[in-house]
Protein backbone atom coordinates (compact mmCIF):
# COMPACT_ATOMS: atom_id res chain seq x y z
CA UNK A 1 0.00 0.00 0.00
CA UNK A 2 1.54 3.43 -0.80
CA UNK A 3 1.65 6.30 1.36
CA UNK A 4 0.95 9.43 0.28
CA UNK A 5 1.88 12.57 1.55
CA UNK A 6 -0.03 15.64 0.41
CA UNK A 7 -1.59 19.17 2.57
CA UNK A 8 -4.45 18.36 4.73
CA UNK A 9 -6.85 17.03 5.55
CA UNK A 10 -9.33 18.54 4.11
CA UNK A 11 -7.72 20.21 1.21
CA UNK A 12 -8.15 20.36 -2.85
CA UNK A 13 -4.95 18.46 -2.50
CA UNK A 14 -6.52 15.70 -0.95
CA UNK A 15 -9.81 16.08 -2.76
CA UNK A 16 -8.14 15.78 -6.05
CA UNK A 17 -5.66 12.78 -5.05
CA UNK A 18 -8.80 10.77 -3.99
CA UNK A 19 -10.07 11.26 -7.31
CA UNK A 20 -6.98 10.64 -9.44
CA UNK A 21 -5.82 7.68 -6.76
CA UNK A 22 -9.24 5.96 -7.34
CA UNK A 23 -8.92 2.18 -6.66
CA UNK A 24 -4.94 2.06 -5.98
CA UNK A 25 -4.37 0.69 -2.11
CA UNK A 26 -2.95 3.82 -0.56
CA UNK A 27 -2.98 5.74 2.36
CA UNK A 28 -3.13 9.33 2.80
CA UNK A 29 -0.51 11.05 4.91
CA UNK A 30 -1.65 15.18 5.86
CA UNK A 31 0.78 17.02 6.42
CA UNK A 32 0.58 21.06 7.32
CA UNK A 33 2.75 22.13 5.20
CA UNK A 34 4.33 22.24 1.21
CA UNK A 35 7.77 21.64 3.35
CA UNK A 36 6.30 18.46 5.26
CA UNK A 37 5.55 16.88 2.05
CA UNK A 38 8.78 16.93 0.36
CA UNK A 39 10.35 16.20 3.51
CA UNK A 40 8.36 13.14 4.27
CA UNK A 41 8.91 11.84 0.84
CA UNK A 42 12.93 12.18 1.15
CA UNK A 43 12.75 10.81 4.58
CA UNK A 44 11.02 7.48 3.32
CA UNK A 45 7.97 8.18 5.54
CA UNK A 46 5.96 9.23 2.51
CA UNK A 47 6.63 6.68 -1.09
CA UNK A 48 4.85 9.58 -2.69
CA UNK A 49 3.90 13.43 -2.65
CA UNK A 50 0.94 15.44 -4.02
CA UNK A 51 2.27 19.39 -5.27
CA UNK A 52 0.05 21.54 -6.47
CA UNK A 53 2.45 23.19 -8.83
CA UNK A 54 -0.06 25.63 -11.40
CA UNK A 55 -3.31 27.45 -11.53
CA UNK A 56 -5.67 28.33 -14.19
CA UNK A 57 -6.05 32.01 -12.51
CA UNK A 58 -2.78 32.52 -10.68
CA UNK A 59 -0.30 30.09 -12.82
CA UNK A 60 2.54 28.84 -11.59
CA UNK A 61 3.41 28.15 -7.98
CA UNK A 62 6.71 29.16 -7.64
CA UNK A 63 7.55 28.08 -4.23
CA UNK A 64 6.57 24.73 -4.76
CA UNK A 65 8.81 24.72 -8.39
CA UNK A 66 11.89 26.07 -5.76
CA UNK A 67 11.49 23.26 -3.85
CA UNK A 68 11.92 20.92 -6.83
CA UNK A 69 14.83 22.38 -8.06
CA UNK A 70 16.92 23.66 -5.22
CA UNK A 71 15.51 21.19 -2.15
CA UNK A 72 14.75 17.97 -3.14
CA UNK A 73 15.77 15.51 -5.93
CA UNK A 74 12.43 13.55 -6.41
CA UNK A 75 11.33 12.99 -10.17
CA UNK A 76 8.16 13.63 -11.25
CA UNK A 77 5.87 9.82 -11.83
CA UNK A 78 2.24 11.53 -12.80
CA UNK A 79 0.59 14.38 -13.48
CA UNK A 80 -3.20 15.85 -13.38
CA UNK A 81 -5.32 18.45 -13.45
CA UNK A 82 -8.81 19.12 -10.90
CA UNK A 83 -11.41 21.34 -11.38
CA UNK A 84 -11.53 23.63 -8.11
CA UNK A 85 -14.72 25.15 -6.72
CA UNK A 86 -14.14 27.63 -3.66
CA UNK A 87 -16.12 27.83 -0.99
CA UNK A 88 -16.78 30.93 1.43
CA UNK A 89 -16.91 29.46 4.91
CA UNK A 90 -17.51 30.52 8.81
CA UNK A 91 -20.09 31.38 11.15
CA UNK A 92 -23.64 32.01 9.80
CA UNK A 93 -24.14 35.54 9.59
CA UNK A 94 -24.38 38.50 7.14
CA UNK A 95 -21.43 38.60 5.04
CA UNK A 96 -21.09 42.40 5.66
CA UNK A 97 -19.80 41.43 9.39
CA UNK A 98 -17.12 39.30 7.88
CA UNK A 99 -14.06 41.18 8.88
CA UNK A 100 -11.41 39.18 8.23
CA UNK A 101 -11.34 36.21 5.47
CA UNK A 102 -8.40 32.97 5.92
CA UNK A 103 -7.07 30.69 3.01
CA UNK A 104 -3.69 30.03 1.09
CA UNK A 105 -2.53 33.21 -1.19
CA UNK A 106 -3.34 31.56 -4.17
CA UNK A 107 -6.78 30.30 -3.46
CA UNK A 108 -7.12 33.64 -2.12
CA UNK A 109 -5.89 34.94 -5.59
CA UNK A 110 -8.32 32.65 -7.21
CA UNK A 111 -11.54 35.03 -5.61
CA UNK A 112 -10.21 38.33 -5.50
CA UNK A 113 -13.43 39.98 -7.63
CA UNK A 114 -15.44 38.17 -4.97
CA UNK A 115 -13.52 39.54 -2.27
CA UNK A 116 -13.22 43.12 -3.93
CA UNK A 117 -17.18 43.20 -4.66
CA UNK A 118 -19.20 41.28 -1.82
CA UNK A 119 -16.27 41.81 1.03
CA UNK A 120 -14.80 45.06 0.57
CA UNK A 121 -14.64 45.23 4.24
CA UNK A 122 -12.75 42.32 5.04
CA UNK A 123 -8.82 42.08 4.74
CA UNK A 124 -7.22 38.60 3.57
CA UNK A 125 -4.90 36.81 5.72
CA UNK A 126 -2.37 33.85 3.73
CA UNK A 127 -2.29 30.94 6.07
CA UNK A 128 -0.38 27.74 5.24
CA UNK A 129 -3.14 25.88 3.42
CA UNK A 130 -6.73 26.03 2.59
CA UNK A 131 -7.23 23.56 5.34
CA UNK A 132 -5.33 25.59 7.84
CA UNK A 133 -7.41 28.80 6.89
CA UNK A 134 -10.54 26.50 8.08
CA UNK A 135 -9.23 24.86 11.14
CA UNK A 136 -8.38 28.62 12.32
CA UNK A 137 -11.71 29.83 11.73
CA UNK A 138 -12.82 26.72 13.80
CA UNK A 139 -10.32 27.45 16.74
CA UNK A 140 -11.51 30.65 16.79
CA UNK A 141 -15.00 30.28 17.01
CA UNK A 142 -15.44 32.86 19.65
CA UNK A 143 -14.19 35.88 17.65
CA UNK A 144 -16.85 37.76 15.66
CA UNK A 145 -16.12 37.97 11.54
CA UNK A 146 -14.01 35.05 10.92
CA UNK A 147 -14.21 33.08 7.52
CA UNK A 148 -12.40 31.05 5.38
CA UNK A 149 -12.04 29.84 1.56
CA UNK A 150 -11.97 26.14 0.59
CA UNK A 151 -13.13 23.36 -0.33
CA UNK A 152 -16.72 22.05 0.67
CA UNK A 153 -14.46 19.02 2.06
CA UNK A 154 -12.99 21.69 4.71
CA UNK A 155 -16.07 23.04 5.70
CA UNK A 156 -17.87 19.61 6.51
CA UNK A 157 -14.32 18.80 8.28
CA UNK A 158 -14.45 21.21 10.80
CA UNK A 159 -18.23 22.06 11.15
CA UNK A 160 -18.35 25.63 9.41
CA UNK A 161 -21.37 27.12 7.29
CA UNK A 162 -20.95 27.35 3.89
CA UNK A 163 -21.30 31.15 3.23
CA UNK A 164 -21.00 31.69 -0.47
CA UNK A 165 -20.29 28.51 -3.54
CA UNK A 166 -18.61 29.13 -6.32
CA UNK A 167 -16.72 32.60 -5.28
CA UNK A 168 -13.78 31.80 -7.82
CA UNK A 169 -13.25 34.64 -10.44
CA UNK A 170 -13.04 32.02 -13.48
CA UNK A 171 -16.00 29.26 -14.17
CA UNK A 172 -13.14 26.75 -15.88
CA UNK A 173 -10.28 27.21 -12.89
CA UNK A 174 -8.61 24.15 -12.05
CA UNK A 175 -5.20 23.22 -10.68
CA UNK A 176 -2.47 20.77 -12.11
CA UNK A 177 -0.56 18.51 -9.46
CA UNK A 178 2.14 16.69 -9.77
CA UNK A 179 2.91 13.21 -7.95
CA UNK A 180 6.50 13.42 -6.59
CA UNK A 181 8.63 10.52 -5.54
CA UNK A 182 11.32 8.08 -6.34
CA UNK A 183 9.11 5.33 -7.16
CA UNK A 184 6.22 5.08 -10.29
CA UNK A 185 3.17 4.17 -9.24
CA UNK A 186 1.23 1.73 -11.68
CA UNK A 187 -2.14 2.92 -12.76
CA UNK A 188 -4.26 1.65 -14.80
CA UNK A 189 -5.53 4.48 -16.53
CA UNK A 190 -4.72 6.50 -20.13
CA UNK A 191 -2.92 9.80 -20.20
CA UNK A 192 -0.75 11.89 -22.48
CA UNK A 193 3.26 11.43 -22.09
CA UNK A 194 5.30 14.21 -21.03
CA UNK A 195 9.04 14.77 -20.28
CA UNK A 196 9.72 18.19 -17.73
CA UNK A 197 13.54 19.35 -18.06
CA UNK A 198 15.14 22.10 -16.39
CA UNK A 199 17.33 23.71 -18.43
CA UNK A 200 20.46 25.96 -17.62
CA UNK A 201 22.20 28.13 -20.59
CA UNK A 202 25.86 28.24 -19.58
CA UNK A 203 26.32 32.09 -20.05
CA UNK A 204 23.72 35.61 -20.32
CA UNK A 205 24.27 36.57 -24.14
CA UNK A 206 22.03 37.44 -26.88
CA UNK A 207 19.93 34.44 -28.79
CA UNK A 208 21.00 31.78 -25.74
CA UNK A 209 17.62 30.93 -25.18
CA UNK A 210 16.79 31.06 -28.84
CA UNK A 211 19.31 28.25 -29.55
CA UNK A 212 17.82 25.93 -27.21
CA UNK A 213 14.40 26.13 -28.25
CA UNK A 214 15.65 26.07 -32.40
CA UNK A 215 16.72 22.89 -31.86
CA UNK A 216 13.36 21.23 -30.23
CA UNK A 217 11.89 23.22 -33.38
CA UNK A 218 14.68 21.47 -35.63
CA UNK A 219 13.24 17.76 -34.08
CA UNK A 220 9.49 18.74 -34.20
CA UNK A 221 9.58 18.08 -30.46
CA UNK A 222 6.31 19.72 -29.40
CA UNK A 223 7.00 22.33 -26.07
CA UNK A 224 3.81 22.86 -24.05
CA UNK A 225 5.15 25.22 -21.18
CA UNK A 226 8.14 26.76 -20.70
CA UNK A 227 9.17 29.20 -17.57
CA UNK A 228 12.01 31.13 -15.99
CA UNK A 229 13.04 31.25 -12.31
CA UNK A 230 16.05 32.59 -10.50
CA UNK A 231 19.44 30.05 -9.70
CA UNK A 232 19.96 31.91 -6.51
CA UNK A 233 23.32 32.43 -7.84
CA UNK A 234 23.12 36.21 -9.02
CA UNK A 235 20.60 38.63 -10.64
CA UNK A 236 19.66 37.81 -13.75
CA UNK A 237 21.00 34.03 -13.99
CA UNK A 238 17.65 31.64 -14.63
CA UNK A 239 16.97 27.54 -14.40
CA UNK A 240 13.77 27.51 -17.88
CA UNK A 241 11.58 24.79 -17.10
CA UNK A 242 10.40 23.30 -19.92
CA UNK A 243 7.20 20.82 -20.40
CA UNK A 244 7.71 18.73 -24.02
CA UNK A 245 5.22 16.68 -25.41
CA UNK A 246 6.79 13.60 -25.67
CA UNK A 247 8.07 10.84 -23.73
CA UNK A 248 12.11 10.83 -22.77
CA UNK A 249 12.44 7.42 -24.87
CA UNK A 250 11.17 8.85 -27.91
CA UNK A 251 13.57 8.57 -31.14
CA UNK A 252 13.99 12.46 -31.18
CA UNK A 253 14.62 13.21 -27.43
CA UNK A 254 17.53 12.18 -26.89
CA UNK A 255 19.57 13.63 -29.86
CA UNK A 256 17.79 16.93 -28.94
CA UNK A 257 19.10 17.07 -25.39
CA UNK A 258 22.53 15.91 -26.78
CA UNK A 259 22.64 18.94 -29.06
CA UNK A 260 21.60 21.23 -26.15
CA UNK A 261 24.25 19.85 -23.94
CA UNK A 262 26.67 20.66 -26.74
CA UNK A 263 25.65 24.32 -26.58
CA UNK A 264 27.12 24.35 -22.87
CA UNK A 265 23.65 23.79 -21.28
CA UNK A 266 23.14 21.61 -18.11
CA UNK A 267 19.88 19.35 -18.56
CA UNK A 268 18.28 17.59 -16.01
CA UNK A 269 15.51 15.65 -16.54
CA UNK A 270 12.62 16.28 -13.17
CA UNK A 271 10.63 13.14 -15.06
CA UNK A 272 9.26 11.52 -17.84
CA UNK A 273 5.79 10.53 -17.11
CA UNK A 274 2.19 10.51 -17.91
CA UNK A 275 -0.30 13.61 -17.71
CA UNK A 276 -4.02 13.01 -17.08
CA UNK A 277 -6.66 15.51 -17.57
CA UNK A 278 -9.90 16.61 -15.80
Amino acid sequence: MKRIALLGPGTFSEESARHFLGAVPYVLQPCKLIAEVFQAVVAGHADLGVIPIENTLEGSVSQHLDWLVHDVALPIQAEWVYPITMNLMGRAGPLESIREVLSHPVALGQCREFLRTRLPQAEAIPVSSTAEGARLVKQRASEPGLAAIGSAASATLHGLDTLAEHIEDHPDNATRFLLVGPEPLALARPGRAKTSLLVTLPADFPGALHQVLSVFARQRINLVRIESRPTRKRLGNYFFFIDVDSPLSAPPMPEALSEIESLGCSVRVLGSYLSHGV
